[in-house]
């Protein structure tokens, strides 16, 4: 009866309307434009921490306003509650913001809230709807503005898991950054760099942690190669998101007078590997969006606070028109003037979406210059010396305009042409993720294209051998996995060739091997010997703590003499197969497979591939299979390629031919093919 009373509404024409906003597990409310509540679900009430009727203001049976949104927060948030109801309820565009909830168990909860106008299709009334957007698979866009919030005020931010006992550095001020190389440490290993007379205190720290923010607790503190630093600590638990894990938070400020050289450069490092881990996350994000919604949440936590700026907004085009939405960085005036724009209008976001053309335009003067109608419109030109814009479109190749980014620069901060570029990479990155939402097949065609793109073009025209590789992805899942081929020419005119297998059939997958592959190609360069090639790759992975493994097989093939140099990591065995018609199964020396087994030394053999013979390299899915043992799907393999090789065939054919007996058995796996006839 409790949970029914707080779907009561104040008039009864919302009760359809907003029955679907209201309905799931997550906080969500009906306001009118001035931010009375209209209605509200059992979650929402809970977060607020008060009965519905309370949230409602009034008792049941009058037909009155209801309380106002902001007044329910706790008085830290109340403003931050009120803008975020009243961008939206004066622009048509959606905003998002995080708040804290009161919680239940007395630590704030931190929500991505998102607030959009809607239409009561029974009244005609537009409304805002107010609802927590689930961020489970992404809490790390909650703790954005925790980060940029300890970065502007020169501190440094910190999570503590109690159950894994570990810190994971957060970001913050570089120089801050410079003390904690790690990004994520024991906290065993923390306590070890705190001076003997004050580890007691940081456990203390740890253990008392509570819902409100701790006093200030000196600390002195030891970095790796550097002298000992006087730091102050805060704490606070707070629970990420609705229904998310509670953590405990910490705030550092390095109270150290004098700096050193040494932490500037170490600063400016960490700095940048903060920055690649931000691009690395923001990449995968979008490529794991599934919907139109996942890529605006995706953009608008990310793109602003990766990139050092002050504010961003994505337009997508429908029907020639823009739809704006921005993460509250951008002004509502901005944002207003430019929702609904026509695709053909003369101004510089439409443009760059109509044209596929990014633009940097560096303040008020160089836009005026740029776009002269810019008079016209004052609202897009409040452009001033402290204040930049770069527009990128959102593109795919061959297709129709699908929309663009603006990112906004305050403070004087101007981006570099690198970090331009990349936000165009990034955008041509979400250009691909839209195109595909809209298809509906944003997983599969994404995952195809990175396919596609890791697989390598074979060398031509190679006195004396022939070489043809196939691949088939996998059925079960994704159009993706983690085989993968290789074959190049090596800088003494010998050949190299590899196959392999990364763990997994999925993007990860598809990751690992193309790392592993361009790193054997690198190390090759370097190192011909296919044993010291692997040797050297596994202690890369090893290092890497690579979540997963992959097996390989290396050769090095002089075309002239017919000497085959092989190793072999945890992979199938050769297949050797001649013109008579016979075959033979060749297992090469080596090791485990790589990224596992820390300082392994891969051993190599030296044989001969005698002419009009040839070598066939394949992964397990040629070979292993439903009621398919790998020795009697080597002896398959070797058969055919015998065959073909007596029937006259050349490489290509044969390789068409292994593949062919490979679909025919119903494999599941991925399939890969390598062969390399010597004529």
């Amino acid at each position: 009866m409790a949970e029914e009373a707080v779907l009561v509404y104040v008039r009864e024409p919302h009760m359809d309307a907003s029955d679907d906003l209201l309905r799931g597990p997550d906080p969500a409310a009906l306001l009118t434009l001035d931010g009375s509540i209209l209605s509200l679900n059992a979650a929402m009430a809970t977060a607020l921490g008060a009965p519905a009727e309370q949230c409602l203001g009034r008792d049941f049976g009058e037909q009155c306003l209801g309380r106002g949104f902001a007044d329910l927060w706790p008085a830290s948030q109340r403003m931050s509650a009120d803008s975020l109801v009243v961008h939206a309820a004066r622009s048509k565009a959606v905003a998002m913001r995080v708040l804290d909830f009161p919680g239940r168990s007395g630590a704030p909860v931190a929500c991505l809230i998102e607030a959009r106008q809607v239409q009561d299709p029974a009244s005609d009334e537009q409304l805002v709807w107010v609802h927590a957007l689930d961020a489970r698979n992404d809490l790390a866009s909650l703790l954005i503005p925790f980060r940029m919030a300890t970065t502007a005020a020169h501190l440094g931010l910190w999570m503590y898991s109690p159950h894994e006992h570990q810190l994971e550095w957060l970001g913050g001020a570089p120089a801050l950054a410079a003390l904690f190389p790690d990004p994520t440490v024991s906290l065993s290993r923390v306590v070890s760099a705190v001076h003997p007379d004050d580890r007691e205190d940081l456990r203390q720290l740890l253990r008392s942690a509570s819902t409100q923010q701790s006093p200030w607790v000196t600390l002195r503190y030891l970095p790796r190669h550097e002298g000992w630093h006087q730091l102050a600590a805060q704490t606070r638990r707070i629970q990420l998101g609705y229904g998310g894990p509670e953590r405990i938070f910490g705030v550092v400020r390095d109270d150290t007078k004098q700096a050193k050289r040494k932490e500037k450069a170490q600063a400016a490092l960490t700095a940048e590997r903060q920055r690649a881990k931000d691009v690395a996350e923001f990449s995968s994000a979008l490529i794991t969006a599934a919907t139109e919604q996942e890529l605006q949440q995706v953009v608008l936590t990310r793109l602003a606070a990766t990139f050092g700026a002050s504010g961003a907004l994505l337009a997508l085009v429908d029907e020639g028109r823009l739809h704006i939405a921005t993460d509250a960085g951008i002004t509502m005036r901005e944002a207003d003037v430019m929702h609904g724009m026509s695709l053909d209008h003369p101004s510089p976001l439409p443009e760059a979406i109509r044209t596929g053309k990014s633009f940097f335009i560096r303040d008020r003067e160089d836009y005026f210059r740029r776009w002269p109608h810019g008079a016209e419109f004052p609202r897009l030109g409040r452009l001033g010396p402290d204040y930049a814009v770069s527009i990128m479109p959102l593109i795919e190749a061959g297709n129709q305009p699908l929309g663009g980014w603006l990112v906004t620069y305050g403070s004087g901060h101007r981006p570099s042409l690198d970090e331009r570029t990349l936000v165009g990479t990034l955008a041509d990155l979400a250009g691909q993720a839209l195109r595909r939402i809209r298809l509906q097949q944003a997983r599969v065609e994404l995952a195809t294209a990175l396919q596609k793109t890791m697989l390598p073009t074979l060398p031509g025209n190679l006195p004396g051998l022939e070489v043809a590789a196939r691949y088939r992805p996998s059925r079960d899942g994704l159009d993706i996995g983690g085989d993968w081929y290789d074959a190049f020419v090596m800088p003494d005119g010998a050949i190299a060739l590899e196959i392999g297998d990364a763990q997994g059939h999925d993007v990860d997958a598809a990751a690992l091997m193309g790392q592993v592959r361009l790193s054997m190609r690198a190390i090759a360069a370097q190192e011909p010997d296919p044993g010291t090639v692997l040797t050297r790759t596994n202690k890369l992975l090893v290092t890497m703590e690579a979540a997963r493994f992959a097996s390989c097989t290396m050769l090095h093939i002089d075309p002239g003499d017919g000497q085959v140099t092989g190793a072999s990591a945890g992979h199938v065995p050769l297949l050797c197969a001649r013109d008579d018609g016979s075959h033979s199964i060749h297992e090469l020396p080596g090791g485990p497979v790589l990224g596992v087994v820390p300082d392994t030394e891969y051993r190599e053999e030296t044989f001969t591939l005698d002419e009009d013979s040839a070598l066939v390299m394949v992964t397990d899915g040629v070979v292993e299979g439903p009621g398919l043992t790998l020795e009697a799907g080597l002896e398959r393999v070797g058969t055919l390629t015998g065959a073909a090789l007596h029937d006259g065939l050349n490489a290509e054919e044969t390789a068409d031919r292994i593949l062919d007996s490979a679909v025919g058995v119903d494999h599941l796996d991925d399939v890969a093919v390598l062969v390399i006839r010597r004529t």
